[in-house]
């Protein structure tokens, strides 16, 4: 695994999402009551980044054209077979860590 730090904490509130680059890869960090997911930013609809979209709840919400992910599972809402790729995820600290060479599914 190559976790790598990918934000301070201070920076994700609960209910916020930030958006973290590493080269070409990027990942939608989400703060859902104090626990962190990671899923990749592009919406597998459009390519809509993801962090610039809001959260509701567990749902986060693409920017573009509102197709709505669960960032726990990262199903999408109305089709489940949909799935964004999520990202094992570290806090140690202030820092999040996010290992980006090792993808869930799809």
């Amino acid at each position: 695994m190559a976790f790598v730090r990918a934000a301070l904490l201070a920076r994700l509130a609960p209910g916020t999402m930030l958006e973290y680059r590493n080269g070409e890869q990027q990942v939608a960090l989400c703060n859902v009551n104090g626990e962190i997911r990671a899923l990749d930013n592009h919406c597998p609809h459009r390519g809509g980044p993801l962090a610039q979209g809001a959260l509701h709840g567990v749902m986060v919400v693409c920017p573009w054209h509102a197709w709505e992910f669960d960032c726990i599972t990262g199903a999408c809402d109305f089709n489940p077979e949909i799935v964004v790729r999520q990202y094992p995820v570290r806090v140690e600290g202030d820092e999040i860590f996010v290992d980006i060479d090792s993808a869930g599914t799809p």
